[in-house]
């Protein structure tokens, strides 16, 4: 987990990005117990009640749950939920702006698809 104190994302959003992004890529697994808030507050030397309100998000998202007088858990289905919150965010970040911007430059779907296939082939010869 890195954090970046300059960053103008706020550092318990950082928080939630990270650990989120360790569930997904199987950092942490489901109903696998997380690093504490006073564990992670001592790596970063911030406070535990940032890092509570970073974790408090994932538990409002159904990612993560506390098991009393344990700790914090990965939920059951958070990857899936994961998936499904990052599609949507790739949608509105990405394929939205795209169209915006294909649209002021007048360009056709298949000339955008065109585009989106070069793109697939040249990241498929930069992984050999």
């Amino acid at each position: 987990m890195k954090i970046n104190p300059s960053s103008e994302k706020p550092i318990f959003m950082q928080i939630a990005g990270q650990l989120e992004d360790s569930i997904f890529t199987g950092v942490f697994q489901e109903e696998q117990q997380i690093p504490s808030t006073n564990e992670i507050s001592v790596l970063f030397n911030i406070n535990p009640h940032t890092v509570l309100k970073g974790m408090n998000m994932l538990v409002d998202e159904d990612i993560i749950y506390k098991k009393r007088g344990l700790g914090m858990f990965v939920k059951t289905g958070a990857v899936e939920k994961i998936r499904a919150k990052r599609k949507n965010q790739f949608y509105d970040q990405y394929i939205a702006a795209l169209i915006s911007e294909a649209n002021k430059l007048q360009m056709t779907k298949e000339q955008i698809i065109q585009l989106i296939e070069r793109g697939y082939e040249d990241g498929r010869d930069s992984d050999q």
